[in-house]
This record gives C-alpha cells, structure tokens and sequence, in this order.
C-alpha cells in the first residue's frame, strides 16, 4: 500500500473522531459561548493543510530523501504561519473572549501536528 493511502487510511478516522468529540463539547457543553469559527471550517482547514504537508513530505522524501526531516519543520513553521492568517479575522473581530475560539482552534491543531509528526517519524525511519 502506498504511504499516502496508509496515511489517508488513518487521517479519515481520526478525522472523524476529533471532529465530532469537539462538535458535541461545543454544542452541548459550550452552547452558551458564541465561536467565531465554526467547527466544520476549523477541521476543513486542519484536514486540508495536513494532507498538503504530507504530500509535499511524500515527495520530498522520494527525491531528495536526506532532507526530509528539514522538510517537516519547515512545513510546520509554515503551518503555524498558515494557522495566523486563518486566524487573522478573529483577532481583527470584535469579540471580547477570543480564548475559546483560540483553543477551539489550536487543541485540534496540536492534536493533528503530533499525528502527522507520528507518520513524518515513520516516514524518515523507513530510509
């Protein structure tokens, strides 16, 4: 099986389970806190720069494999940049409690960091 369909094998469900275990805290245990972002735009995001990175690591490691960990903590500078400018319109907002959007946004975005660390280690371990 190719590394990316592995790796797509394991995003989807772990995907799905973070996606409904923040959905049902944030509707239930958090109704009362108005977010800024939805949750379905925030695992959007998270989902999309996660299967980009990953890709580009992918190819990296297949034509330049000695660079491959420089790749992945270059991709993750870029990631956090990426995350800034996604959260550029909440910080401009006039919300006065931006700190659950903030932590709404990056626990998933932790969570999703370790994952792909996970499959970048195996991924470098494999040479």
């Amino acid at each position: 099986m190719s590394p990316f369909l592995n790796f797509l094998k394991y995003l989807v469900p772990f995907s799905i389970v973070l996606f409904l275990g923040q959905h049902f805290m944030v509707s239930t245990l958090f109704a009362s806190i108005p977010f800024f972002y939805s949750t379905w735009s925030i695992y959007v995001f998270h989902i999309i720069i996660t299967i980009l990175s990953y890709l580009f690591l992918l190819f990296v490691n297949k034509n330049f494999s000695d660079y491959t960990g420089y790749t992945f903590m270059g991709i993750s500078i870029i990631k956090m940049m990426a995350s800034v400018v996604f959260l550029i319109p909440l910080l401009q907002s006039d919300t006065i409690d931006r700190i659950p959007d903030v932590g709404a946004f990056f626990i998933p975005y932790f969570l999703f960091l370790f994952f792909e660390t996970i499959f970048a280690i195996r991924l470098i371990n494999k040479k």
